[in-house]
């Protein structure tokens, strides 16, 4: 069991970063739209690299360098497109949070999850290296893996769900503005730390 503890908290500690991830999770939680999709696509995405990483695949970025090359400013690339994003609609302004109202489909939604899980280096970084290095440290590295993926479930749907709480702040037009304003920073600021290395 201390495996298993030892992966949960160190899970928690390495997802819990605000991210580019995080932000979309809570913007789809305070909008009440495909929650559960989302949630569940994070933390899925999450066990299945957990489960690489303790399984040795941490070895092919250090095999193929340009691999982690070509991850890096793909992630580069798409974060500061979805920052933009965020920033004009920052600029634009709105009514504020409408869960009713518009919003991307569930196919739109999970390719732009996607996109944010899967091209994102440090959730490679974090997932497959540097939990499936500790991992092989522990007495126990499937019990740790254990940990770190129901770290990665709780983690999700607790800031998906738990964004419900935040929906009377942002039912303001300027609070959903600076949310939009936070969410482009967050991901220019990705972006500029992977372009720089």
């Amino acid at each position: 069991m201390t495996s298993y503890f030892t992966g949960l908290g160190t899970g928690l500690s390495l997802i819990a970063a605000i991210g580019a991830q995080n932000a979309f999770v809570l913007k789809q939680g305070l909008m009440r739209r495909h929650v559960l999709a989302v949630c569940l696509f994070c933390a899925v995405s999450d066990a299945a690299l957990i489960l690489l990483g303790v399984g040795g695949m941490g070895m092919l970025g250090t095999r193929w360098q340009w691999l982690a090359e070509a991850m890096r400013w793909g992630g580069v690339v798409f974060l500061i497109a979805y920052g933009a994003r965020s920033f004009r609609a920052a600029l634009r302004g709105g009514a504020g949070l409408r869960p009713e109202g518009d919003g991307a489909g569930l196919a739109a939604t999970i390719a732009a999850l996607a996109a944010l899980t899967w091209l994102n280096p440090h959730v490679w970084l974090d997932t497959v290296v540097l939990l499936g290095a500790i991992a092989q440290q522990t007495a126990w590295p499937t019990g740790f893996a254990l940990g770190a993926i129901s770290g990665s479930f709780l983690f999700f749907f607790a800031l998906g769900y738990g964004a419900r709480l935040l929906a009377p702040v942002f039912a303001s037009p300027a609070a959903w503005r600076w949310l939009e304003f936070g969410v482009g920073w967050v991901m220019w600021s990705i972006a500029a730390g992977l372009a720089l290395g």
